[in-house]
């Protein structure tokens, strides 16, 4: 979908210079994450595979987000597992899903050093992204109650730039009918992040 290719364009742009301090390459971030997501309204809106049903897309589409804040935007290093072990995780419609663990992303987020363990997901189309499901403080009350997922191409030098504001439900979220696996306990955050996707008030009793 043109939101996907989107997000990947905006994450490469993204920089890290001197003092690890994120810079976006240019000046207009908040018009490329804007235009995203418009991208991805549009596409959810009137695309025959969107993943939103039709009885549904007055209620959920313009999609709700939190406002931009490019401080949930940093630079992680990857620090590659010692074993790429495989873990089965539980799926929105019971089943199990393998995914394999690549490696623990660290970052600070507001001067907090966080982590969260970046997976390939085995079943999916592009099996060569690092695939970061999470959950935190804002699950089940701002944000959907089974979790986040980013998307991150991987990098030859293992740097990365992890965005929050490009944090997007997964469409198990908008439909019952696709089987999302949900985050594991060690990508689940003690903090807030009110930054990416988030619910809409009129839409805080979907599973």
């Amino acid at each position: 979908m043109v939101w996907r290719r989107a997000i990947a364009a905006t994450v490469v742009a993204t920089v890290v210079v001197a003092g690890c301090t994120l810079r976006p390459a240019e000046e207009d971030y908040p018009a490329k994450i804007a235009a995203i997501r418009a991208a991805k309204d549009n596409s959810f809106k009137n695309d025959p595979d969107s993943p939103v049903p039709a009885d549904k897309k007055t209620a959920l589409i313009p999609l709700a987000y939190f406002p931009i804040d490019e401080s949930y935007a940093v630079p992680a290093s990857l620090e590659p597992a010692a074993d790429r072990t495989r873990l089965q995780v539980p799926t929105s419609t019971g089943k199990m899903r393998d995914i394999e663990r690549i490696g623990a992303l660290k970052f600070s987020i507001k001067g907090q050093s966080l982590r969260l363990t970046a997976f390939r997901d085995l079943e999916s189309q592009d099996v060569n992204r690092l695939f970061v499901p999470f959950s935190d403080l804002t699950s089940g009350a701002e944000t959907y109650s089974a979790g986040r997922y980013m998307e991150l191409d991987p990098t030859p030098t293992g740097i990365y730039v992890v965005d929050f504001n490009i944090a997007y439900h997964p469409y198990c979220y908008y439909s019952p009918e696709y089987d999302c696996p949900f985050p594991p306990k060690e990508n689940r955050l003690s903090v807030p992040i009110r930054a990416g996707e988030k619910m809409q008030k009129a839409d805080s009793s979907i599973p």
